[in-house]
């Protein structure tokens, strides 16, 4: 039985060892002042590029805090309101609920309910119609940079991968080149769930990455993680609250330049 507590003393002790170098870091690593700006430390006008109400929450938490302590101007689309269940219009509140707290602009967050693009695993989005409806937004607001899942999408749900898809689609067109596109990076199910622990290898993966390719966000704040996740009361059920306090996505966010030939 001792060594089972001593255990279990040590990885107690891990994990807050690991939050107190999440919580004291530069929350950028490695850091690079330059990093998300444009020529003479330009701030940015991104558009964060989500598929369903929580998003913005459960993964995106350190991206947009990096971005608002950054002084970037940051919108975010979030293409379906979550009506796989029937609450489209309540997850729609809730995530200017959620914005709010993470000092989101709510005239710059926008909510779609197109008929093609519906909240499900089973439902295939059109790749053509979300590059059309980025694209709309991107001229609108005067995007030069965007950020979103990459082709795993974090969980694997299509709609998040079918944004990826559509991202790389709007790329692809020699028009659109001057758009700067980064890709929130999918981790294995134990990464995924090691929380603040996982920072150790993060830091390591970004550091010898190509230069200047792939960042790694801490998250100095992660009570805001919560807070936010928290004003989608509808989600905000048993196993969502886990997710959030194993998730490594609620502690640190890894980016990766999406390079489209």
């Amino acid at each position: 039985m001792s060594w089972l507590l001593a255990a279990v003393a040590a990885v107690i002790s891990f994990w807050v060892i690991s939050l107190a170098r999440i919580l004291s870091s530069s929350s950028c690593v490695p850091s690079d002042p330059g990093f998300l700006h444009s020529g003479f430390g330009k701030r940015r006008n991104v558009l964060l590029v989500i598929a369903h109400p929580d998003d913005e929450s459960m993964f995106f938490t350190p991206t947009i805090l990096f971005l608002k302590y950054g002084g970037h101007n940051i919108h975010i689309l979030c293409m379906s309101t979550g009506n796989a269940d029937g609450v489209g219009n309540t997850r729609k509140d809730e995530i200017y609920r959620a914005c709010s707290i993470l000092k989101v602009p709510l005239q710059q967050v926008k909510v779609l309910d197109h008929p093609g693009l519906q909240d499900g695993f089973n439902e295939t989005w059109d790749l053509g119609l979300l590059a059309k409806l980025i694209q709309n937004e991107v001229r609108v607001w005067n995007i030069d940079l965007l950020i979103s899942f990459d082709k795993f999408g974090v969980s694997g749900h299509p709609n998040h991968r079918a944004v990826h898809h559509g991202i790389c689609m709007l790329l692809s067109d020699s028009n659109q080149k001057y758009i700067e596109a980064w890709e929130l990076v999918s981790l294995s199910i134990f990464r995924k769930y090691s929380g603040p622990v996982d920072v150790w290898l993060s830091i390591i993966f970004s550091s010898f990455y190509l230069r200047k390719q792939i960042y790694c966000l801490l998250n100095n704040n992660p009570s805001l993680s919560f807070l936010a996740m928290a004003a989608h009361r509808s989600q905000w059920i048993w196993f969502r609250k886990l997710f959030v306090g194993f998730s490594t996505y609620t502690y640190m966010n890894t980016l990766r330049k999406i390079n489209v030939e």
